[in-house]
């Protein structure tokens, strides 16, 4: 991720002034085949199959913890002395300190966590993927203009060996051409090496399970302004921290009902004989725990302390969000303008420069040293284009992130404008 120098407060009000008071536009939903890609990239994907076990997980607890916290006992009693005593009898412990609603609260809070976290990892998934495969793609566009520019070349080493022979050219002129043979090879090798990582970053993602590329070369970089930012609250990073915080302080009830004792109710019956003499029976008991050796303050104290650690974190998630917001939409603005300014100048045509300057040469207008000095600074330039227009659909993916619509650009739902 880039970093830029922060803008003076006036330039950043008038930005989100501008952005404000701009025409509304309506964000275009992704293509049919990158919707279909990132849905079967969601499929295979450990993180997301590890977030979605986590998240039942967390239903069958919130299940558990709605159950009743104590199971009744049974006892039996038999004596055979003086006295032959036959009893039957039954315990309960009541939860009267409110232990298992604090566990249902705290269940549900963990779901909530589990949903946000599933959330999370989609949109990563989602966006990770979506950079490794534009990469992919525009790096199969550079070496391809790679491979163009080996068979210039060798076309060129071709030409400059049948003028040297008929005296058109000399021999260092001749030894240029075959150098620069060399180094397109050379080059050439690097963009494939390129490409094989853009691939292998793509694997890593999804394990070779999607055969889509994400092949979005021939497409107009959308507006900025079609982007609405969701509320903050209502961004996934935001939704898990306060998932989190939720559980965390959950968590302190939970800790404090354990340390209040629930009592045991025993009711006992049966019969006693003694002699000739047999009497029925009847007993009610009531036991409580005493909190002497174990009083439950240090899991109280350390319940507080997870609950202010996940508050601490809640406002530093708050604080990036904001943050990564403005810069990712200032750098795809940038990207974007540059993009398209490239698009529109001369310096994207590149065929027709080439042959332009392969005839000059055979003419014999321009020297050899020219001509691969030319055709090298066209060829870079072709090059650092597909390189910018790459980068400006990663910081696309990555605004789209930030401002918590990834998931409404992939599935083409509705954009609702933040209140």
């Amino acid at each position: 991720m880039a970093f830029h120098r922060a803008a003076p407060a006036g330039a950043v009000c008038a930005f989100f002034v501008a952005a404000i008071s701009a025409t509304p536009v309506s964000l275009p939903p992704a293509p049919v085949a990158v919707r279909a890609a990132i849905h079967e990239v969601w499929a295979a994907s450990p993180q997301v199959r590890r977030a979605d076990a986590e998240r039942r997980a967390a239903l069958a607890r919130a299940d558990a913890a709605a159950q009743p916290l104590y199971n009744p006992s049974i006892q039996f009693e038999g004596e055979n002395a003086d006295v032959d005593r036959r009893t039957v009898g039954a315990s309960l412990a009541l939860d009267v300190t409110g232990k298992r609603r604090a566990r249902m609260v705290e269940g549900d809070a963990e779901v909530r966590m589990r949903e946000a976290a599933f959330a999370v990892a989609r949109r990563d998934v989602a966006a990770d993927w979506l950079k490794a495969s534009t990469g992919a793609a525009y790096a199969r566009e550079q070496r391809a203009l790679g491979e163009r520019r080996v068979a210039l070349m060798r076309r060129f080493d071709e030409l400059a060996e049948q003028r040297l022979r008929v005296g058109d050219i000399g021999a260092p002129e001749r030894d240029l051409a075959a150098l620069a043979l060399g180094e397109a090879e050379i080059q050439q090798a690097s963009l494939a090496s390129q490409e094989a990582g853009a691939l292998a970053a793509m694997a890593a993602i999804d394990g070779g399970a999607s055969r889509r590329a994400a092949d979005l070369s021939g497409s107009t970089l959308p507006d900025g302004a079609a982007v609405v930012p969701a509320d903050a609250e209502d961004r996934p990073d935001l939704r898990l921290a306060r998932a989190q915080q939720d559980r965390a302080d959950a968590g302190v009830t939970v800790a404090q009902r354990a340390r209040l004792p629930d009592p045991t109710v025993s009711l006992t019956g049966g019969r006693v004989r003694s002699g000739p003499r047999t009497d029925r029976v009847v007993g009610l008991s009531v036991a409580v725990p005493l909190p002497l050796l174990n009083s439950g303050r240090a899991d109280v104290a350390a319940a507080r302390a997870d609950a202010d650690a996940a508050f601490a974190s809640r406002h530093a998630v708050a604080l990036r969000s904001e943050a990564t917001l403005v810069q990712a939409r200032a750098t795809y603005q940038a990207l974007r303008n540059a993009s398209v300014a490239f698009r529109q100048s001369r310096a994207a045509a590149f065929d027709e420069r080439a042959d332009t300057l392969g005839r000059l040469w055979q003419a014999g207008e321009i020297g050899t040293s020219d001509y691969l000095v030319q055709l090298k600074q066209s060829l870079d330039t072709a090059l650092a284009g597909l390189a910018l227009e790459s980068q400006a659909w990663q910081a696309w993916f990555d605004y789209l992130a930030a401002a918590g619509r990834l998931t409404v650009w992939i599935d083409g739902t509705s954009q609702e404008p933040s209140a």
